[in-house]
């Protein structure tokens, strides 16, 4: 009884990290699909977002109201940062090879974390997340925290959000038009630069709201909180099949699990080594992944 109730527990554990991951792959994986890039800056998208809950949490206090509040600004601020990010650094660059694009992410992200850390409102040194004081509620042998609630809700309904907007929208269908064939939706009217710079705000968006709901459940925030989530969360498109909406969040769900059945059966200092583990795993057996797509390219 010990061991399945250890085990469930972790399960609960790591569906509420897999929704905090699965809300940034999606990011990654709407990118990808749209313009073919590997928005390595996108884990420091997390980052600002967190700092935006943080900034409107420490001012206001911690209640219902205001962490909605603070997702909504977070979510705001980081959806135009992503539009900037886009217009300054990635559409220059939508022509040339994909390796100036994917070095130009990178230095995107060195930029945010170190232009964070010189900030005086941010600054280089940790500070504590305001967050809900943690009630337990039982279930059997499983205690499930309210803040884990909170997460899980939050994240899911934000994934049914974005599932209508791709499938059931007028912006979707344009999102999708553009990312099956970028040239022929210029030819129909579609309005390529405004779709991609919404698809950067959108994923901003989902990536803030990520970085809120992770400091709510690891309450700490500085600038390089987003390295290692960034990590794992393209780890996780990548898994799901990046590209691919509904793999990105089966992608996120089975890293964040796996993740916590390592740190509670095996060890925690090697949680990191297994989701990178996966990585090379699935890029061996299933390169597309678990949800992708084989395609061909004419030579």
């Amino acid at each position: 009884m010990g061991f399945l109730h250890e085990f469930l527990q972790q399960m609960v554990n790591g569906l509420s990290l897999g929704s905090i991951y699965a809300l940034l792959a999606l990011g990654y994986t709407m990118v990808y699909g749209i313009v073919k890039l590997i928005n390595f800056a996108h884990g420091d998208i997390l980052m600002l977002g967190a700092f935006g809950g943080f900034f409107v949490l420490a001012a206001y206090g911690v209640t219902p109201l205001t962490f909605v509040l603070a997702l909504l600004v977070g979510m705001i601020v980081c959806a135009v940062v992503g539009i900037v990010i886009e217009k300054t650094c990635y559409k220059p660059l939508r022509n040339a090879p994909r390796i100036n694009a994917l070095i130009t992410a990178i230095g995107v992200s060195i930029f945010i974390e170190n232009g964070a850390r010189v900030v005086k409102v941010i600054g280089p040194n940790p500070k504590e997340f305001p967050t809900f004081k943690t009630v337990n509620f039982p279930i059997g042998d499983v205690n499930i925290s309210q803040i884990q609630i909170i997460v899980f809700v939050v994240s899911i309904a934000l994934m049914f959000l974005l599932t209508y907007i791709v499938n059931h929208t007028k912006l979707g269908k344009a999102m999708r038009a553009v990312s099956f064939d970028r040239p022929a939706a210029y030819l129909m009217g579609i309005n390529v630069d405004w779709i991609i710079s919404f698809t950067f705000a959108l994923g901003s968006a989902l990536a803030a709201a990520a970085g809120i709901l992770f400091a709510s459940a690891y309450p700490q925030v500085e600038p390089y909180m987003g390295i290692i989530p960034g990590l794992k969360a393209f780890v996780a498109a990548v898994l799901g099949g990046i590209g691919s909406i509904p793999g990105a969040m089966l992608g996120g769900f089975i890293m964040g699990i796996a993740e916590t059945l390592t740190k509670g059966f095996i060890s925690s200092q090697l949680a990191d080594a297994i989701a990178f583990g996966i990585l090379i795993l699935i890029l061996v057996v299933k390169p597309s992944g678990i949800l992708g797509k084989n395609v061909s390219e004419k030579v």
